[in-house]
């Protein structure tokens, strides 16, 4: 295995995008390696490291069918529907809870 590049925070070159970057322009790396590492340095801790794509190399985004929103829908309702009433609480249910508040604090008593 060999080593990837390094190149430091803003110093990397043209033709080279993150995931991020490579969504932005509606891409996304299909596949293909990573083929080198950008570091961001930080004070007292080790640096921030973002993997970089050849943009020539990306491939377009799929696009959304109707049965992947089918399934977008009903994933983001089982995330807002409370296990113990059984009813959409209107928000993401906090996995620290593991159900909505009014379940989780009956009482009203909430630290």
């Amino acid at each position: 295995m060999t080593a990837l590049p390094v190149y430091r925070w803003h110093l990397a070159p043209t033709g080279l995008a993150t995931r991020r970057q490579l969504r932005a322009m509606n891409l996304r790396p299909g596949g293909q390696d990573v083929v080198a590492e950008l570091q961001r340095p930080r004070r007292k801790r080790g640096p921030l490291v973002a993997y970089l794509y050849r943009i020539d190399r990306a491939k377009p985004v799929r696009p959304m069918t109707p049965a992947r929103w089918a399934a977008l829908t009903k994933a983001n309702t089982a995330r807002r529907t409370c296990p113990t009433c059984r009813r959409d609480a209107g928000y993401v249910i906090p996995t620290s809870l593991g159900a909505c508040v009014t379940c989780a604090h009956p009482l009203g008593l909430v630290a």
